[in-house]
């Protein structure tokens, strides 16, 4: 599997958003500051525990990451990918800022450059309705390859469908496109993986799916990406 040196451009079909503090300052306003409370119950769903090694794909500005390194700990790490190298920029700012030991990087989520079953949890928040099907499924085989044997992936998105009232994510990105619950739960189980739990986060049209990576994990056939 090819990733891109460093100091190329990667290469996405997904859409890739380069406005990282415009980004920041629009899900404060418009959330009214609680963007915060929105991080904590989607870790909750995620279940994570002290000393476990986290993913996050499509990292954005690094909120999320940064709130989970406080969950798992010093003895935990978590680490952050996004296609976009300015919200990779402004995510490490936000680490040193918030003096946590995140380690952010640029690449691709269908390209992830992580040894074979390197992470206990794998993060994948309102980010898969920017990729198309084709690299929405190798994001899907990606983190079903680089999840330990019974770890987990825990992805959100928005469902669509339903009248309730929301607050900034469904009306900034809801017309990028969405994920139905269905073909969430299908993604994951195609790639292997066993559904654990599944249900609205509680946050708008919002919709969780929680997966498990068997106990006993198979040789990956790709091996590890350099």
């Amino acid at each position: 599997m090819t990733i891109a040196a460093e100091g190329t451009t990667l290469q996405t079909t997904g859409r890739v958003l380069d406005w990282a503090f415009r980004y920041d300052v629009l899900v404060w306003l418009v959330s009214f500051g609680r963007e915060g409370d929105f991080r904590e119950k989607t870790l909750r769903f995620a279940k994570l525990k002290q000393g476990e090694s986290i993913l996050d794909v499509g990292c954005g500005t690094g909120s999320l990451a940064i709130a989970a390194k406080r969950h798992v700990g010093i003895a935990g790490t978590v680490q952050g990918i996004d296609a976009s190298r300015e919200m990779i920029a402004r995510a490490e700012k936000k680490a040193r800022r918030a003096g946590v030991n995140v380690f952010f990087r640029n690449a691709l989520a269908e390209a992830l450059p992580f040894s074979d079953q390197q992470f206990d949890v794998v993060l994948a928040t309102l980010m898969l309705h920017h990729l198309p099907r084709k690299p929405r499924q190798g994001c899907a085989s990606e983190i079903r390859r680089v999840l330990k044997p019974g770890g987990r992936v825990l992805a959100v998105d928005f469902a669509g469908g339903t009248k309730q009232k929301t607050w900034l994510p469904q009306h900034f990105h809801g017309r990028h496109g969405r994920v139905a619950p269905q073909d969430l739960i299908a993604l994951f189980t195609d790639a292997g993986l066993r559904l654990a739990e599944n249900g609205p986060l509680g946050v708008g049209d919002m919709h969780y799916v929680l997966a498990e990576a068997p106990a006993e994990n198979p040789s990956s056939t790709s091996g590890p990406n350099p």
